[in-house]
């Protein structure tokens, strides 16, 4: 069985991992006869988000904790992911990417990413295993491996353009399909960077996971 590594960044769209995104990645790897392992950072969340109201809140809470909602208590802090342990890693979108995961949100193509996050991306890249990154997330990548790819977020012109300034290659991709960097052995799909619907979201991220796990091999 492939053991694929799934990176939560929180729980909800606003300040943590999208939770759509996360439920059909980990639905496609079952589906597929896959193993996830999922990991979040143990740290306390950039800002908290109201999701009824949209408006942040006071209070703290840790992405870690947070994350074990989607993940019905079967997580890992990510300082403990191993890239020995897994054959393949995808990290779902949500602007927990880019509060959490990163400093996106704040700093644009000047970011910084989560260390334990970059160090486990560029393992599982160094020993040639698939990579998949969905919606925002995959404006992370630039940074966490330092070489050119081929990677979308569907047409957004601004995150494409930040995407360029951090060394990345934006392709434009539908929603239902994905791009491919063969070299790298990377895959990125828009998610709901262009998603209007949970339906429209699941066909891109099928084919993101059937790929990935066809890289296995």
């Amino acid at each position: 069985m492939k053991r694929v590594g799934v990176v939560l960044s929180g729980c909800g769209v606003h300040d943590g991992s999208e939770i759509h995104e996360a439920v059909l990645t980990l639905l496609a790897l079952d589906r597929a006869g896959a193993e996830a392992v999922c990991f979040a950072p143990d740290s306390m969340q950039a800002v908290v988000i109201d999701h009824f109201s949209g408006e942040k809140t006071t209070g703290q809470r840790n992405i870690l904790v947070e994350s074990a909602r989607i993940a019905r208590g079967h997580i890992r802090p990510l300082s403990e992911a191993r890239a020995d342990e897994l054959d393949a890693l995808i990290v779902p979108g949500g602007f927990g990417a880019v509060l959490n995961l990163s400093d996106i949100a704040d700093k644009g193509a000047e970011c910084g990413v989560d260390a334990d996050l970059r160090r486990l991306t560029r393992e599982i890249h160094k020993r040639r295993k698939a990579i998949g990154f969905i919606c925002i997330a995959s404006a992370l990548l630039p940074k966490l491996l330092d070489t050119p790819l081929r990677l979308t977020i569907g047409t957004d012109i601004d995150t494409a353009e930040m995407i360029e300034d951090m060394g990345g290659i934006h392709v434009v991709c539908p929603v239902d399909d994905i791009v491919v960097d063969a070299d790298n052995k990377v895959i990125t799909t828009p998610g709901y960077m262009l998603a209007a619907s949970i339906a429209e979201a699941a066909k891109g991220i099928d084919k993101l996971v059937a790929r990935v796990l066809e890289l296995t091999a």
